[in-house]
């Protein structure tokens, strides 16, 4: 049976020669996931000998690594917000900037225990799952558009025993929801069109591009977000939207428009980069 060690360099040589970027890194942690181990373990144990079910599942996850499959799909799962969430072709992998739009959330929360909130483009569920672990007095509609997706965020919300607070409904953003709401969440599409040929493999040929691009300048779906808003966001809410990293200036001309009298706010992520909305009523 061949070792730890060297599977992990077969794996490195074969991910690198197709130019994936962090070929060992890679390697090591679908190594890992097949032994049911961390990384850890396959860093303290290199001469432990594998056996043959799992030499065949890493050979075929090494494959479609190769391909530029992301890892999350691969193994399906990613974990978001200290939760682990299934993913797969139908939902785009959570991303740590998200997490923001849960902070947000939870801090109006612990204001508004009650509030009525709205999960807009949902995708893997992972915000609304995320806000019902967290604050479990709270209603939560989460919306997409597209069934897969939505089938995927039911998933994860048996999962993590929170299915009974979150109401999925299919629809075109504020279509599907009731005439108010206290707290909107979004992270809906926002990636120029003219961009997405540019965007790493593992995004372009495999996340959903309904989920991803939003016409010529990526606004095309915030637009229509913010336009209905005013009609939607009951007084004394608040709209917490993700955002791309060059967008801040044009959203927070757009909400200032759509809502003259709210506070308005562009927040940056960690690497200093414009990535959430933060719009409150008064």
């Amino acid at each position: 049976m061949p070792t730890v060690a060297e599977l992990v360099a077969w794996g490195t040589n074969t991910l690198a020669r197709h130019g994936v970027p962090d070929a060992r890194r890679n390697c090591e942690f679908l190594l890992a996931r097949a032994l049911g181990r961390d990384r850890t373990w396959v860093y303290t144990h290199p001469q432990a000998p594998v056996d043959t079910r799992t030499v065949g599942l890493l050979r075929r996850w090494v494959r479609r690594r190769q391909q530029r499959e992301p890892l999350w799909y691969i193994v399906g799962e990613e974990e978001f917000y200290g939760l682990a969430f299934h993913v797969d072709p139908r939902v785009l992998i959570p991303r740590p900037e998200t997490e923001m739009l849960v902070d947000a959330g939870l801090v109006y929360l612990e204001r508004h225990p009650q509030a009525l909130v709205a999960d807009i483009c949902t995708g893997s569920g992972c915000v609304a799952v995320a806000v019902a672990v967290r604050a479990p007095a709270s209603p939560i509609l989460a919306t997409d558009i597209a069934p897969g997706a939505l089938e995927v965020a039911a998933a994860n919300a048996h999962r993590h025993q929170v299915a009974d607070r979150i109401t999925f409904l299919q629809g075109d953003l504020w279509q599907p929801l009731p005439p108010q709401v206290d707290l909107v969440l979004a992270n809906p599409p926002y990636v120029r069109l003219p961009d997405f040929p540019e965007l790493m493999p593992e995004v372009r040929d495999y996340e959903p591009t309904l989920a991803l691009a939003a016409g010529p300048d990526g606004l095309d779906v915030i637009r229509r977000l913010l336009a209905e808003a005013p009609r939607r966001l009951a007084p004394g809410g608040a709209l917490y939207m993700e955002i791309g990293e060059e967008q801040g200036p044009a959203v927070r001309e757009l909400a200032q428009a759509a809502f003259p009298a709210a506070q308005v706010d562009i927040r940056r992520d960690l690497a200093r980069l414009d990535r959430m909305l933060a719009l409150e009523l008064p």
